[in-house]
């Protein structure tokens, strides 16, 4: 169907009702989309509009003042780095403040290198992406070890653990000023527009054009100034689905916003075009918060009772990382079933026999809750399993070698400052405010338990 040209439907006259026309995106690509390209014409107005734009409407952002600066090349560069890997798949809003915290604690990359995986994480925790800040780190060192300079080209660059293309060109442009294009989400959505591309934009040869088209727009003397308007313009103006194409610095230049005007079937947000997302697979756990408490010790605020905290293996899901003790269970299991599995765990992990070695103070369940990965959605049974040893004995758990767990108890104030994941936090969340609904409805149950003990 030709652009401008309205598909009509036809009526019966004894049709009551006139039915509902389907809408399509007529095809408005012409030829391959390899054979897309920007003319020179249209290169030099994009890169002065939407650099004179840039320069009187860029946010203020704290790796930008760092990434400006003339001197101190190396500390730009691990700027741009640690920015735009906090960036990924994260809101410039959250990324902010964790920006701050970071480089107070770790100012250059020397600083970064002498950490601890553990430290690293910890200081992430709430991004997600874990993977991210492991390969930072590794990168980092790699860094170090090969004489402490900061590559700057893109070759050099993607030698690093974890440096891919995009965080590459990001760092040679922004931070050493080299004119090379970077391509993200935003930069996807923009340029999808300008040419209208509605070719799958997840596919391998589609992604190569964008990089293409993207490298021809990159201003030579501005080179990280016109990458960051770039990005900006499709994480402000051009968003998803509410552009703002009125006071859009390109939109003279817009293929799609022209055919808009003319056709009626064309609209903006058509492009790029939408992917189906995978669906997400669902998963299910038993969470045990194992609290243990000394015998001559009491329930209440002053209590110095332990939790108890396992690491994740070091590869995978949130690899490395500190949770409660906990079962995957193969599908939605009732309070009984849930409870053996945790039962069987907690035996084969620490040895911990809930009826020889422990006495079961309290076992409550406490609740449900969803966390979301990208690919997985998780529903977690929570239950507060509180417990003292018997006959003032000590828990026995096993010794750790290097095919058991890792594990470590945490006393409750050191537990509620450690960066812990979003879900565990969740889990941790829904078990002081239990806690704290029961101390507030049941004042002598603090006495009660102490006399049970």
């Amino acid at each position: 169907m030709e652009a401008g040209v309205e598909k009509k439907t036809a009526i019966s006259p004894k049709s009551k009702k006139r039915p509902r026309r389907k809408r399509e995106v007529p095809p408005t690509e012409v030829g391959d989309i390899e054979d897309i390209s920007f003319s020179k014409d249209e290169t030099l107005q994009i890169r002065a509009s939407l650099l004179e734009w840039y320069d009187k409407n860029q946010r203020d952002l704290p790796w930008r003042t760092m990434s400006g600066s003339l001197d101190e090349r190396d500390k730009r560069g691990y700027a741009v780095w640690v920015s735009e890997v906090m960036l990924q798949q994260t809101r410039v809003s959250t990324v902010i403040d964790y920006f701050k915290r970071w480089m107070n604690k770790w100012p250059t990359l020397h600083d970064l290198a002498q950490a601890s995986l553990e430290e690293v994480n910890e200081m992430w925790a709430g991004l997600g992406y874990y993977r991210r800040v492991r390969f930072l780190l590794q990168g980092a060192k790699e860094v170090v070890e090969g004489g402490g300079r900061f590559p700057e080209t893109l070759s050099d660059l993607r030698k690093i653990k974890g440096i891919g293309e995009y965080t590459a060109g990001a760092i040679a442009s922004i931070a050493f000023r080299k004119a090379v294009p970077v391509v993200d989400g935003n930069v996807v959505r923009v340029i999808s527009r300008l040419k209208t591309i509605s070719a799958n934009p997840k596919d391998a040869a589609t992604v190569k054009s964008f990089w293409k088209l993207a490298g021809q727009l990159v201003d030579p003397c501005r080179p990280g100034d016109f990458n960051q308007a770039l990005m900006e313009l499709g994480a402000t103006l051009c968003s998803l689905s509410n552009p703002g194409c009125a006071a859009c610095p390109i939109s003279a230049q817009c293929h799609v916003l022209s055919l808009s005007g003319e056709n009626e079937l064309v609209h903006v947000t058509d492009y790029p075009t939408k992917v189906v997302k995978a669906k997400q697979r669902h998963e299910f756990s038993a969470v045990s918060v194992v609290e243990i408490l000394n015998c001559q010790e009491t329930m209440g605020p002053q209590s110095s009772s332990k939790y108890i905290l396992v690491k994740r293996p070091n590869k995978g899901l949130l690899a490395g990382l500190w949770e409660f003790p906990s079962v995957l269970l193969e599908k939605e299991e009732d309070l009984t079933s849930r409870r053996k599995a945790v039962d069987g765990y907690l035996q084969s992990s620490f040895n911990l026999d809930l009826k020889e070695s422990t006495r079961i103070v309290s076992r409550e369940n406490i609740g449900e809750c969803v966390h979301v990965f990208s690919h997985i959605r998780l529903k977690m049974y929570v239950e507060l399993l509180v417990l003292h040893a018997k006959g003032n004995r000590s828990i026995d758990y096993k010794k750790q070698d290097k095919e058991s767990i890792t594990w470590k108890y945490v006393d409750n104030e050191n537990l509620g400052n450690m960066g812990l994941t979003s879900g565990v936090r969740k889990v941790y969340t829904m078990v002081q405010k239990h806690k704290q609904t029961e101390q507030s409805t049941i004042p002598g149950r603090r006495r009660k338990t102490a006399v049970r003990r």
